[in-house]
C-alpha cells in the first residue's frame, strides 16, 4: 500500500470540475465547512476523488443507504486501487429490533441475520484506519452506532517480527486476548490452531492465513498464505488486529457482572411487582450466561458496563477511529443529514418502552447511536455534497462551491407542463415515441395503488412496464432496475424513485403526475432531484401533468433553466457536442440477501402485527407475501 493517495483514472477534470477541485482543496487546507452544489451527472464523485488525492488525510464518506454506499465503494476502489478503501455498513441482512407494545402487552424479540462477509469488511475498515496508511472509508449511518473503543483495539493488537524473543504460549495468550479462538479447524475466520512449532491464524478481516513458526522461544519465520495455500509469502513483521469490535476478557466480565448487579438492585426499587419480577428474571439469566459463557443474548444492551462509561456518556463509534485531522464527506446531504438527526430519537423511543416495563435496565439507553449535537463535534473539516442542499448545510458552510457544467456537456433536461385532460392517452403516446428510439421512461406518481393501476393500464397497451414501491422487496427492486437498464422493460413507475439511489443513462423521459400536489415529493427540492433523473441522456425531457403551476414548480423550473442556460453557454464557448453517458452496470458489494431471507422477515412482521392485534398491518404484510409469491409463479 502507498504512503500517499494515488488516483488512477483515464478521465481528466473538465467542465466545472477544475474550478470546484481548486476551491475545495483550498477550503480543506483551511479546515472549512463546505458545500459542493453539484448537479446530477456533473461528476461530484470524481471531484471529491481529486480533492482526497491532493492530501494524505484519512477520509470518511457517509451515504444514506447501502445501495449508494456500495456504488461509491466500487467507484473509489477503481479510483484508488493502490490505497486502503474500506466499507462500513450495517452487517444485518435483515433486522427486527426488540420492542414492546404496551397497549396489547406484546413483547417482540430481536430477530436478525448477520452477513459474515460484511462483518469482515467492517473489521477490515477499522484495521485500515489503525494501519498508518492513507485510508478512505465508505459508510452508512451505521458509523454513528456503538462499537468497541479504538484505544482498546490498539492495546489488543498483536505485533510480531522475525527473531523476536517471545514464546508460543505468550503469542497464544495475546491472540486469545484479541478475541481469537483456538480451534482444530484451520480455515475458520477469527480462529487459530497449533501444529508442532507453528501457529496458524485465520485473519478475522482478510481472506488470508498467517503462519508463525518458532525456534524454541523465538520467532523463526512469518508467512502469509491464501486460503487454498497455493501462494505463500514470507514477511519480516506483522500486526494482527482483534477479531471483534467488542473486546473483553474474564476480568472485564467479572467487573461487568458486579456493575450490572448494582444497577439492577437500584432499579428494582423503582418498579412495580410485575415489572420487578420480569426484569429480575431476565437480568439474572443474562448474568448467569455471562458467568458461564462470557456472552448473553442482547449483550449490546450492557455496553455501558463493558465500556465503563458514565450514565449518558456517548459510546465509541467508527468516527473515533479517525484522528482529529481527517476529512468528512456527507453524500446526498439533503437526505443524509435528516437521517443522522433521527437515529437517536427513534432508538430512544423504542428503548423507553422496554425499560419502563421491565424488559431492560436503564443502561440500555446508552447502547445507542450518537446524538446529532455529538456528531457535529466531528464536523471540523467537512464537505456536504448535494444537487439541492438544505438550509442546514448552506447555513453551516463557510464556502459554497457550484458544479453546474458537466464534463460530458450534457444539459439539464427541458421541462414541459401539460394539462391533465386526456393525460393517459398522452402518456402512452410519449412512451411509444421513446420506445422507437430505444429510450426508457420513468413515471412518478403519489400512491402505491395508483402506481399499480397505472402500470396495469400501460401493460394493457402492450408496453413492457413494472412498478416499484415500498412493498416490493429489496432483491426484486434491484432486479427491476437492471431490467430497465437492459431494455427488458421500457417503463418504470414509482412513488419516490429518488430513494433507489441510481442514475440510469438510458432514461430520456421523466413523467411527473399530480405535479401540483404540494408536499414532500412535490416540493422544489424533490422536483429538481426528480428532473435530474433525465439529465444523463442527451435527449432528456421532463413532463409535468398539472392544471396549475405551484410555487415549488416555479422554483424548480427557474433553477433548472438557470443551470441549463449556463451549460448551453459553456458548450458553445468550448464547442462541445453533448453525448449520452455510456455507463456499465457496476459490480456492487454483495449483501447475500436472498428472497427467502426477506420473505422470512415479512412473515415475522406479519405475525408480530397479528400478535399485537394490528390486523390492518398484518393483512398488508400478508398481501405483500401473496403478491410476491404470485409474481414468482408467473
Amino acid at each position: 500500500m502507498n504512503d500517499n493517495f494515488d488516483l488512477r483514472s483515464t478521465f481528466v477534470p473538465a467542465g466545472d470540475q477544475p474550478h470546484a477541485i481548486k476551491k475545495l482543496i483550498d477550503g480543506v487546507k483551511k479546515n472549512k465547512v463546505q458545500t459542493l452544489v453539484g448537479v446530477t451527472g456533473s461528476g461530484k464523485t470524481f471531484t471529491v476523488a481529486n480533492v482526497i488525492n491532493s492530501m494524505t488525510k484519512n477520509t470518511l464518506i457517509i451515504s444514506h443507504n447501502k445501495t449508494l454506499a456500495s456504488q461509491l465503494y466500487a467507484e473509489f476502489k477503481q479510483f484508488f486501487p493502490q490505497n486502503n478503501v474500506g466499507y462500513f455498513v450495517s452487517y444485518y441482512d435483515y433486522y427486527q429490533p426488540e420492542s414492546y407494545i404496551s397497549q396489547t402487552d406484546t413483547y417482540i424479540e430481536k430477530n436478525t441475520k448477520i452477513n459474515a462477509e460484511i462483518e469482515k469488511m467492517r473489521l477490515d475498515a477499522t484495521t485500515m484506519l489503525l494501519s498508518g496508511k492513507p485510508t478512505i472509508i465508505i459508510a452508512t449511518v451505521s458509523c454513528i452506532y456503538s462499537i468497541g473503543s479504538p484505544n482498546e483495539w490498539r492495546d489488543r493488537t498483536v505485533s510480531i517480527h522475525v527473531n523476536q524473543k517471545i514464546s508460543m504460549f505468550v503469542i497464544i495468550t495475546q491472540l486469545i486476548d484479541a478475541m481469537y479462538e483456538k480451534t482444530k479447524k484451520r480455515f475458520k475466520s477469527g480462529c487459530f490452531c497449533i501444529e508442532k512449532n507453528s501457529v496458524h491464524i485465520m485473519s478475522a478481516y482478510q481472506n488470508e492465513i498467517i503462519t508463525i513458526s518458532f525456534d524454541h522461544d523465538k520467532v523463526k519465520n512469518i508467512y502469509i498464505s491464501n486460503l487454498t495455500l497455493t501462494k505463500k509469502k514470507k514477511i519480516e513483521q506483522i500486526k494482527i488486529f482483534p477479531a471483534k469490535h467488542y473486546i473483553f476478557n474474564e476480568e472485564i466480565v467479572k467487573r461487568v457482572i458486579k456493575s450490572i448487579k448494582n444497577e439492577l438492585k437500584l432499579r428494582l426499587i423503582e418498579l412495580g411487582e410485575i415489572e420487578k419480577e420480569r426484569l429480575e428474571t431476565r437480568v439474572n439469566y443474562d448474568l448467569e450466561m455471562l458467568q458461564e459463557m462470557g456472552y448473553c443474548r442482547g449483550i449490546e444492551n450492557y455496553s455501558r458496563h463493558f465500556d465503563n462509561r458514565k450514565i449518558g456518556e456517548k459510546p465509541s463509534c467508527l468516527l473515533d477511529f479517525f484522528t482529529d485531522d481527517y476529512l468528512l464527506i456527507i453524500d446526498e446531504s439533503h437526505v443524509t443529514i435528516p437521517q443522522l438527526h433521527g437515529m437517536y430519537n427513534g432508538d430512544h423511543a423504542r428503548k423507553k418502552m422496554l425499560i419502563e416495563y421491565g424488559f431492560r435496565l436503564p443502561s440500555a439507553y446508552d447502547n445507542r447511536p450518537l446524538k446529532f449535537n455529538e456528531i457535529e463535534k466531528y464536523m471540523n473539516n467537512v464537505i456536504f455534497l448535494s444537487a439541492t442542499p438544505s438550509k442546514y448545510e448552506l447555513k453551516k458552510s463557510t464556502q459554497i462551491v457550484e458544479q453546474i457544467i458537466r464534463p460530458t456537456g450534457l444539459l439539464d433536461p427541458q421541462v414541459f407542463i401539460k394539462p391533465t385532460k386526456n393525460q393517459m392517452d398522452d402518456i402512452v403516446l410519449e412512451i411509444n415515441q421513446r420506445i422507437l428510439l430505444n429510450q426508457r421512461v420513468l413515471i412518478t406518481i403519489l400512491t402505491k395503488r395508483m402506481a399499480e393501476d397505472l402500470t396495469e393500464y400501460i401493460v394493457n397497451r402492450n408496453i413492457n412496464a413494472k412498478y416499484i414501491h415500498s412493498e416490493i422487496i429489496n432483491t426484486e427492486r434491484t432486479k427491476i432496475i437492471k431490467e430497465l437498464r437492459n431494455g427488458e422493460i421500457d417503463v418504470l413507475v414509482g412513488i419516490n424513485l429518488l430513494r433507489e439511489g441510481v442514475d440510469i443513462p438510458e432514461v430520456a423521459l421523466v413523467i411527473i403526475l399530480d405535479a401540483d400536489k404540494e408536499g414532500f415529493l412535490r416540493n422544489s427540492t424533490s422536483l429538481i432531484q426528480t428532473f435530474g433523473r433525465a439529465s444523463r441522456n442527451n435527449n432528456g425531457e421532463v413532463i409535468m401533468y398539472s392544471d396549475t403551476i405551484t410555487k415549488s414548480m416555479k422554483i424548480a423550473m427557474k433553477e433548472t433553466n438557470r443551470r441549463r442556460k449556463k451549460q448551453i453557454q459553456y458548450n458553445k464557448k468550448m464547442r462541445i457536442t453533448p453525448k449520452t453517458i455510456s455507463k456499465p452496470i457496476p459490480n456492487e458489494v454483495e449483501h447475500k440477501y436472498t428472497d427467502t431471507d426477506e420473505l422470512n422477515l415479512l412473515n415475522i412482521k406479519m405475525r408480530n402485527a397479528s400478535d399485537s392485534l394490528d390486523y390492518e398491518k398484518a393483512i398488508k404484510y400478508r398481501n405483500i407475501i401473496h403478491r410476491y409469491k404470485k409474481q414468482k409463479l408467473n
